[in-house]
This record gives C-alpha cells, structure tokens and sequence, in this order.
C-alpha cells in the first residue's frame, strides 16, 4: 500500500519545479493534493497522478488567502496532514552593494515570509487534528553564503532557523507536528533556467554551476520530492528540527 495513503497534503508552489515535483510524488503515493499557487496548474490531469489533485490559488504572502486555504480544506477534507512549503523566487543577482530595497523586500516576502505564513496556519490546523508534518524547501544557499545573492542567501538562511524554532515550539508544545527543512543544491528547473538565462552564454553558466556539485550534475526535482516522502512519512517519526541536504555534495565541498 502506498504510505501517502488517505493522506491530505498542501504544497505551495506546486505547479512547477520541485513543488510540482512533490505533488506529483505524493499524489502517486496515494495522498489528496491540494496545488497551492498564484499560477494555475495546467497539468492536474496529468496521467501519472494517481491521487486525487486539487488547485487552490495562493499568493504565499497574503494571510488571508492563507486563512481561505486552512477553511477551504477544513470544508473539503477535514484536517491537513502534510504542508510542504516549496514556493519561492530565484536567486537575483546582486551583492549587498547593490541589492535594491525594493528586490530585498520581494524575495524575503516570498522565501521567508510565505514560509512563515504557511508554518503558523498549519501549526493552527494540525494541532487540532492529532499532528502532522511541515517540510520547507531551503537551499544550500542557506548554509552556506554567495556573496552575489544576497538577498536569496539571507532569506534561506531564515528558514533555516524558521524551522527550527517551529519545531521546537511544536515539540515541547505536545503537538505532534513534526518540522524540517530540504536544502537542495542547484536543481534543473524552469527557476534555474530563468535564472541563467540572462547569462552572455547560459548553457556554459548551467555547466559551471553543474561542475560546482561534486558529483558532477545538476540535481532533479523528483530527488527532492523522495526526500520529502521520506520526511512526510511515519519512517521519519522521530525526525524533527534537522535540515537534510540533498545537493550532490555542494557544501561537503
């Protein structure tokens, strides 16, 4: 039997990249999905989705919409079992020098704030209904810094700590919700592709970055999407509170 069986999961971001990715994954595992995005998912009827796929439109920064989101699967499911926070901008390219306000506020209301709107509705939520699991999707740009992203590098290393700090309070709280963090390397998805593609010579700036993993590749998002069954499953039930590095080496390197 699949272990996502009967399970009511939400990830953000889910209609591309690693979100869609998770979705993907745990909808043929058996769980109900809800697709959290602001952009419609044009593939919820895709062929290798076994489970049952919902769409609900989510700005991440908005708590009401938030709110709306928690009623909605209140009304149609009644509890949240998993929320895997995997909506997110990519890197731009600037150092603190040259970082405007207005690129700072963007990416940290996005990275870190929708990370952290999303932790507090489900916490709400799971308590109620016996526990849970919350996964946010870090990078290993947020444990290790580039000096040419600031504002990315500091809003990963917020939820970092976001989830530590969840976890904790979950933990001595009683809740049974359990919180942890992904830290990808560099993976090959339209994000990283929009982010290269402004490069003099893309395809060589992808294979610079690729050469910077030690194994030699850029990672996929279905990698992502496994460690995050591994983390949402009962085999991770005394897991809480740690980060797992899925990023070919990057930051043994």
């Amino acid at each position: 039997m699949p272990r996502m069986t009967g399970k009511i999961v939400i990830v953000t971001g889910g209609a591309s990249g690693i979100g869609k990715a998770c979705a993907d994954r745990f909808a043929e595992e058996g769980a109900r999905v809800i697709v959290a995005d602001i952009k419609e998912d044009r593939q919820l009827a895709s062929p290798n989705r076994a489970g049952e796929v919902g769409y609900f439109h989510l700005d991440v920064t908005d708590e009401v919409a938030w709110d709306d989101l928690m009623s909605d699967t209140v009304v149609r499911w009644g509890r949240l079992d998993v929320l895997i926070n995997a909506a997110g901008v990519s890197m731009e390219r600037d150092t603190v020098e040259e970082c405007t306000p207005a690129v700072w506020r963007r990416t940290l209301a996005i990275n870190l704030d929708g990370t952290f709107l999303g932790c507090k509705h489900a916490v709400r939520m799971m308590k109620s209904s016996g526990g849970g699991a919350i996964i946010n999707i870090g990078s290993v740009l947020g444990i290790v810094a580039d000096g040419n992203a600031v504002s990315y590098t500091a809003g990963k290393g917020g939820v970092r700590m976001l989830t530590k700090s969840t976890a904790l309070h979950c933990a001595r709280s009683g809740y049974h919700i359990r919180c942890n963090t992904i830290c990808p390397g560099f993976i090959d998805t339209p994000m990283l592709r929009s982010y290269v593609a402004c490069r003099p010579a893309p395809e060589a700036e992808v294979a610079r970055i690729a050469a910077a993993h030690p194994l030699g590749r850029l990672g996929r998002a279905e990698e992502i999407a496994a460690m995050a069954s591994y983390l949402a499953s009962d085999d991770a039930s005394a897991v809480t509170g740690a980060e797992f590095l899925v990023d070919g080496g990057y930051v043994a390197a």
